[in-house]
């Protein structure tokens, strides 16, 4: 829902659910180096009301921002990485932000809590000895200041929790309120299952061209009129179609008006279940369809949508109150970016 946590190496003990792509970029894995950051020296990006935070903290977060970085060498896109650089800074600002305040509030974290998160770090770790590389490499070889890195990792959870997540729930009442005055978002337009046969003549061909692809049109009409079925004819399309679709048996699943051409709209919206067209010009090739399903267009029930319907209010109401937060937590803050 939300990009979070200051120590994105311990990303992995939070709710599963609020994690985003931080226990991809940031769980152990075979390749200790993977967990040290090479180009990091421990230089200090920022101080948030006095509090330094380093390099390492910003490119951890960098790495969650766009974690496909770490399939290429830890690089960032050059055309963006100016982007990313800057909303990672951001996000440790607010993380760093959150942590102070639920100190301020004198929140805390149970033992029993701590111990668990602590156990299931450790247990992330193919052996003890890939574990105290890394005490080495991110925590100079105590496990006292790991342990106070799980704390603060927590107590900023819990407080984004008290603070967006338990106000941005949304109920049942709320959702179906929303679908009941939008009910535009929730038809469903005139569809067709379709499978296709293509063959292609392009853009701009020559008459000779063209009559020798209506030959071969023809004569593929003439075969699928053999088949039978869904599967007899998409043997046929996966055989002789030109195009992408023929290796998935010509099917193009369910499509609705304006997602396919002129020409084969026009055509299969007056064709019914398990029937099969002519020869069809699209343009730049000859199609043969044929509509395994119909579907006209009908509002989809409240209870079929409901889980997504809530997940989305949830998230833009979420997005809401962490812009807000962030604005408030930045009012009287002393922020000095170096």
């Amino acid at each position: 829902m939300m990009t979070r946590t200051a120590i994105l190496i311990l990303a992995a003990l939070l709710p599963a659910s609020r994690l985003a792509g931080q226990v991809a970029a940031h769980r152990p894995t075979g390749n200790t180096s993977a967990l040290v950051n090479p180009v990091s020296t421990g230089r200090a990006v920022v101080k948030v009301n006095g509090a330094v935070l380093t390099d390492k903290d910003l490119r951890r977060e960098m790495m969650n921002v766009f974690p496909y970085a770490k399939q290429h060498g830890g690089k960032f896109p050059k055309d963006s990485e100016a982007q990313i650089r800057e909303k990672a800074l951001k996000n440790i600002e607010f993380e760093e932000l959150a942590y102070q305040t639920a100190m301020k509030l004198g929140m805390t974290v149970s033992a029993t809590k701590l111990n668990n998160a602590i156990k299931e770090f450790r247990g992330q770790f193919q052996s003890e000895a890939q574990y105290q590389e890394y005490l080495k490499g991110e925590q100079k070889g105590s496990e006292e200041q790991l342990r106070n890195q799980i704390r603060r990792s927590l107590l900023i959870d819990k407080y984004l929790v008290s603070q967006i997540d338990a106000r941005a729930r949304c109920t049942d009442a709320q959702a179906r309120e929303f679908y009941s005055k939008h009910p535009e978002y929730f038809t469903k337009p005139d569809s067709v299952w379709l499978q296709t046969i293509t063959i292609a003549f392009g853009q701009t061909p020559t008459p000779a061209e063209k009559e020798e692809a209506r030959k071969k049109a023809e004569d593929a009409l003439r075969q699928a009129k053999t088949t039978k079925d869904y599967e007899s004819f998409g043997m046929l399309a996966e055989k002789i179609s030109m195009d992408d679709w023929r290796v998935m048996m010509g099917d193009h699943k369910w499509l609705h008006r304006g997602r396919m051409p002129e020409a084969v709209e026009k055509v299969v919206f007056t064709m019914e279940r398990d029937q099969m067209s002519g020869i069809i010009d699209t343009g730049d090739s000859f199609c043969i369809a044929r509509v395994n399903g119909r579907e006209a267009a009908h509002l989809v029930k409240f209870d079929e949508v409901k889980t997504k319907v809530k997940e989305e209010m949830e998230r833009r109401k979420a997005d809401e109150l962490r812009a807000s937060l962030e604005t408030r937590l930045r009012v009287n803050a002393k922020i000095e970016e170096l």
